[in-house]
């Protein structure tokens, strides 16, 4: 392995697919030596009933350069969780990058649907898998990252700190977890900043994702086929794209003066100078500010 994050470690909760598998990969890349945690195994699928796994993670990020180790865990699990740090500790002694990128409420909400009519269940399991697994995952692997200076935990969420304090995102259910997840960004800053670690928040933008992908019934190949359905949809990015701020984070020696922030992918290549796979730097969360939220015609010129 070589790269910036050689003898890095990292561990990147929740990486099966989308953004924590984007993330993952771009470690890799990077030489990292990268643990990769998820419900979804060859053996067994998760609720998601999706075919992407842990350990397709794992070998796409040692193809990427790195060293890819899929570990299945429910982050609900403290045992599990606990496990998973202590196996981090035996076998490296060391962790350099924490992602909390757990999530898995995309079929537990449903859009533009009040408290009182949601599914109760449905929302307060969301609550769950979105909120608790990262408070959990914390504290069980932050006295591991605080074992040398210069750690970094990245909290993924959805939306900047300032587009979601003015945007109702989706419904309740939806808005407080992507709310709190900033939220605990902010308050982990706090924590780990006096103790030489860095803590923050950190959006994609429009993710092409696996599910996303599947949802307009194209693949990352003809993807652009959606825009007949959904113009505005040109803004979106590939999951290596937020998965490249992750890296270039990790690889900052002054990532401290980011910490408790909000970042956006989009944002932090204006910092760093990475692109997306295409070569070009798509700023989603302008975008959807200065022309979709605006209520103008599409047009990413000038956004990417």
């Amino acid at each position: 392995m070589s790269g910036p994050l050689q003898d890095k470690v990292a561990l990147v909760a929740g990486a099966t697919r989308g953004a924590g598998r984007g993330t993952a990969v771009e470690l890799g890349a990077a030489g990292a030596t990268v643990y990769v945690t998820g419900r979804s195994t060859r053996q067994r699928r998760s609720e998601y009933d999706r075919p992407e796994t842990v350990e397709d993670t794992a070998e796409l990020v040692t193809a990427a350069g790195g060293h890819g180790i899929a570990v299945a865990v429910d982050h609900l699990d403290k045992n599990a969780v606990r496990a998973l740090v202590d196996r981090i500790a035996d076998e490296r002694g060391r962790l350099d990058v924490l992602v909390n990128d757990i999530w898995g409420g995309e079929k537990l909400f449903a859009w533009d649907t009040p408290v009182w009519e949601h599914d109760l269940d449905n929302g307060l399991r969301l609550l769950r898998l979105a909120v608790e697994t990262h408070a959990i995952t914390s504290h069980c692997a932050l006295p591991l990252l605080l074992r040398r200076p210069g750690g970094l935990v990245v909290e993924m969420t959805d939306g900047t700190a300032d587009y979601n304090r003015d945007t109702y995102r989706v419904n309740f259910f939806y808005d407080l977890a992507k709310a709190s997840v900033l939220r605990m960004a902010f308050a982990l800053g706090h924590e780990l900043g006096p103790r030489g670690a860095t803590a923050l928040a950190l959006t994609p933008g429009w993710l092409r994702s696996e599910m996303m992908l599947d949802a307009y019934g194209v693949s990352e190949h003809d993807w652009r086929d959606a825009l007949a359905r959904q113009p505005h949809f040109a803004i979106s990015e590939t999951p290596r794209y937020v998965g490249r701020a992750v890296a270039a984070l990790a690889a900052d020696p002054d990532v401290a003066r980011f910490n408790g922030h909000s970042l956006s992918s989009g944002g932090l290549a204006q910092v760093y100078g990475f692109t997306d796979l295409d070569g070009s730097r798509p700023d989603a969360w302008r975008y959807l500010v200065e022309v979709q939220d605006a209520g103008k015609p599409a047009d990413v010129t000038g956004y990417r």
